[in-house]
């Protein structure tokens, strides 16, 4: 049978110059990754998931099974007690990813009559996470606007559920987090927070902007993933005892998937003992972070500088940011164009992410190839 639906599908994404492709690997000087802290390579963290997979006794490669059957283990519960306790809440879940995270908590925690109210820039996991959910009343406010979030909490039904990203993940921005928890405070909502990109950046020991700015004791539930600036795979929601009770018996992506296998936990572990001494890393990476702001700014004024990792640069239109991307790796720097449809059309852009390893070198030739190739 000629599937060609798939075919028009497909035909319609390069017409438009936003065909996904995969890549491998490549020697490129990386400004593309996550990995924040390079804590992806670091030689502690590997040394010492190597020493916990041997000291296990009945080792096995995969974890046989999801955690309500045979997937569950001391040393996954012993792990959700640590990352609790590091990031200063009552319980922790661990979930396969960040997405799997979103998507469990937010599908099953509001009921039909209650109300989801979230970023409109938030990440494609929280809004699907919103679509899956059984709350009839799903609404959108403008991105960081707290007017706009009021407007909307005075439309809610029952319990309302405000979801916003610490830091957003293609503008790189922070969130009004302490006026948002107030709006909140306000109107009874509860604030769920998803950390993703502030999780080992932000804080005294990497804890997160929630921590940083103590306002866990007026957030609901957190999202704090392990893919990113701790170098690892997988998430926790952090919570109540009883959101975790609630996410064991309600979350689907939770209960019916295979739990994560023992090397990934050891390098979460790992990676949570030696955050707490990354205070070189996390002091090179805001030192890169200002160096890249301001000569970002001095050459480009208009351009908005972040505070975090996460640069974005605009470049209008998917053929327009494709050029300037390939230009930039023909020159030996892995930096990837987000083109529409994952951004909306007419904010397509450079994603240029910042990282401890990165060197003052590096960022001042970025900046100096892109003003010889948009001025």
């Amino acid at each position: 049978m000629d599937a060609y639906f798939l075919q028009e599908a497909l035909q319609k994404r390069k017409q438009e110059n936003a065909l996904r492709q995969l890549r491998p690997e490549s020697q490129l000087i990386d400004l593309c990754s996550n990995d924040y802290l390079g804590l992806s390579t670091n030689a502690q963290i590997q040394a010492a998931v190597k020493r916990s997979s041997l000291q296990i006794q009945d080792y096995r490669s995969g974890s046989t099974g999801s955690r309500l059957l045979t997937g569950n283990t001391t040393y996954a519960e012993a792990l959700e007690d640590k990352i609790a306790s590091f990031h200063q809440a009552e319980a922790a879940l661990l979930f396969n990813s960040g997405y799997d995270a979103n998507l469990g908590l937010i599908s099953v925690i509001a009921s039909r009559h209650d109300t989801i109210i979230y970023d409109s820039l938030s990440h494609a996991s929280i809004i699907d996470g919103t679509r899956l959910s059984r709350a009839v009343n799903k609404i959108k406010f403008e991105h960081n606007n707290l007017e706009d979030l009021e407007k909307k909490l005075v439309q809610k039904t029952g319990n309302a559920f405000v979801i916003i990203e610490s830091i957003y993940s293609m503008d790189g921005d922070i969130a009004l987090l302490h006026a948002i928890s107030e709006v909140c405070k306000k109107h009874s909502a509860y604030l769920i927070v998803d950390e993703a990109h502030a999780n080992g950046v932000f804080g005294d020991n990497g804890e997160g902007l929630v921590v940083a700015e103590k306002l866990n004791e007026s957030v609901f539930a957190r999202i704090l993933t392990f893919g990113k600036a701790i170098g690892a795979h997988g998430a926790v929601v952090a919570g109540s005892n009883m959101l975790k009770e609630y996410l064991i018996n309600f979350a689907r992506p939770f209960i019916y998937t295979t739990a994560l296998p023992h090397h990934t936990l050891a390098s979460i572990h790992a990676a949570y003992d030696y955050l707490p001494s990354a205070t070189k890393e996390r002091k090179l990476l805001f030192e890169n972070i200002s160096y890249f702001g301001r000569e970002l700014h001095n050459t480009f004024p208009g351009i908005a500088v972040a505070q975090g990792p996460i640069q974005s640069i605009l470049l209008p239109g998917n053929d327009h940011a494709k050029r300037i991307a390939a230009l930039l790796q023909s020159k030996g720097f892995d930096i990837r164009a987000i083109l529409s449809p994952t951004v909306e059309k007419g904010k397509e852009r450079l994603r240029i992410c910042i990282h401890a390893f990165n060197t003052k070198e590096q960022l001042g030739d970025v900046i100096r190839i892109l003003k010889e190739s948009i001025i």
